[in-house]
């Protein structure tokens, strides 16, 4: 099982260099104040798409030639990964099918269909979306984008944390929320070969807490029905995502429902700006564990803003 090495992020960077913003770093003296030391935020609700999986998909995608790419590309996502490969699909003038869960924000299923994919729609887990995506790979010949078991990915979702870290040197702490780990190993991947001091720490749902527990086991560990209102992470850590986890990250915390909608308020009413749940965790994970972070120089990645307005959690 080869990782993904500081060249191929830094390849990735390059080949998606034209599909991806390097988004702003946000400050808030509020919540600074709440922790007692200076935190920053890399905002990818302003990337393309809305979220930070555009990253590793263009980076996927626009690794194949444009005759590899006749048959199209395929994958299941709950949103933010489908509205990636469908918008990378779209600038690499290929066709893009996607699977979502029924159960799927309609505000990311909308967006998915406006980048002109065509969705199959499927029960809500993880056994029947890789099912039904394999039947459709079967059907169209398309080539398959995992969300988040693919080297390519986890290089793709690294620029985030490379670009971070590039623009802060002098970070001690990093957080990110993980899901399937695409983002969690990439960035762990990326301090470890650019800011071996800057340790890595993961936020994760209590309700969908697999990482955490195969984390403190050294070995993975699944979550059966998984339900949290950050849709964005009710998928289990993936194989390759978390050996370079074990190896790499410092610690992984856990958050309720209440703390994720709570530091998903704050930050929309505080720093004005749209985040998703699954953005929040991370913040929640910060305000949780304060005295960890005081003092302390603290980048997080806001994951995403895709929200469905007409449904808040507050």
């Amino acid at each position: 099982m080869e990782f993904p090495n500081l060249s191929d992020i830094k390849r990735a960077h390059t080949r998606i260099g034209n599909y991806i913003y390097n988004t702003q770093v946000m400050t808030s003296s509020t919540i600074d104040e709440m922790v007692g030391g200076q935190v920053y935020f890399k905002c990818e609700n302003f990337q393309k798409i809305g979220a930070f999986k555009m990253r590793g998909a263009a980076n996927v995608i626009m690794s194949y030639r444009p005759e590899e790419r006749k048959n199209g590309f395929a994958t299941h996502s709950s949103g933010n990964h489908a509205q990636a490969v469908a918008k990378a699909a779209a600038e690499a003038g290929a066709k893009a099918y996607i699977v979502m869960p029924h159960n799927a924000p309609q505000v990311k299923i909308d967006a998915v269909r406006g980048y002109g994919a065509e969705i199959t729609m499927c029960e809500p887990t993880e056994t029947a979306r890789a099912e039904t995506c394999k039947q459709v790979i079967e059907r169209t010949g398309a080539i398959q984008v995992h969300p988040y078991h693919d080297a390519r990915i986890i290089a793709g979702q690294a620029t985030a944390a490379k670009e971070f870290i590039e623009e802060l040197p002098d970070l001690h702490y990093m957080i990110t929320p993980v899901g399937g780990g695409g983002l969690a190993a990439g960035s762990a991947l990326t301090l470890a070969t650019v800011s071996p001091t800057t340790k890595m720490v993961l936020a994760e749902p209590e309700a969908v807490n697999d990482t955490y527990l195969s984390f403190k086991a050294g070995k993975l560990q699944g979550v059966k029905n998984p339900k949290s209102i950050a849709d964005g992470l009710l998928v289990s850590v993936g194989e390759m995502n978390f050996e370079i986890i074990k190896q790499y990250v410092h610690e992984v915390y856990c958050v309720s429902e209440e703390e994720i909608i709570s530091a998903m308020r704050l930050v929309w009413e505080r720093m004005k700006i749209v985040i998703e749940p699954s953005s929040a965790v991370a913040v929640a994970a910060l305000l949780k564990n304060k005295e960890v972070f005081a003092g302390k120089k603290t980048g997080i990645i806001l994951t995403g803003g895709n929200v469905q307005m007409n449904d808040l959690p507050f």
